[in-house]
Parts: C-alpha cells; structure tokens; sequence
C-alpha cells in the first residue's frame, strides 16, 4: 500500500533549475524521514538528501548549497529543488522512505542536465 510517485523531472540546460516532486501514501508521512536518491548509468545508487521527521536535513557533499529538500505534511509530499544544475546531476532520482523494517522506493523521474 506504500506508494511513491515522483514528478518534475526533465531535460535542462547547465545552470538551470528544476524541482522535482514525491506524492506519498499508505504510510504516515508525517512521522517519516523521506530521501531522495539519484543513480546514473554504470554508477551506484547515492544519497543526495534527506530529511527527518523534525525537519533536519542532510546533503550529498556534491549538491550542498545548490539543492535544497523540503517537505509538505499537508500535502504528503517531499521536494527536491535544484539550482545549478550541472551535467553530473544527470541522473534517475528516486524518492525514498523506510516503514515496518521496509526501503520502499518510487518508479524514478529522469533528470537530464545537457546543453
């Protein structure tokens, strides 16, 4: 019944911006330390942020001061805003959340940073 659904991936020019959405159910998101993950082809799956219940927050060191995550509780969803983006960003993101011992993962939004 958990589900994930991420949104607002796309193509984009170094430099530029996007702000990638998860939409989360059947879990209480409310309580729930929420990730995003990126993974690149022939490249291992990587934390890029997360954040807690209370609302701290932790960063990739490569995405720290460009990228910033934050969280909805109304809404159930998370968000990932992205600054700067450069051609290493280039990547499949993942929405992440542990529940009842459990990773459950979201289907990916496909972000692609080239000029």
């Amino acid at each position: 019944q958990v589900q994930l659904v991420e949104s607002g991936g796309g193509l984009v020019q170094p430099g530029g911006s996007l702000r990638l959405s998860c939409a989360a159910s059947g879990f209480p998101f409310s309580s729930a330390a929420m990730s995003w993950y990126r993974q690149a082809p022939g490249k291992e799956r990587e934390l890029v942020a997360a954040i807690a219940s209370r609302g701290s927050t932790v960063y990739a060191d490569s995405v720290k001061g460009r990228f910033t995550i934050s969280r909805d509780n109304a809404k159930n969803t998370v968000y990932l805003q992205m600054n700067s983006l450069k051609p290493e960003d280039t990547a499949l993101y993942y929405c992440n959340t542990r529940y009842l011992f459990s990773n459950y993962w979201g289907q990916g939004t496909q972000v692609t940073v080239s000029s």
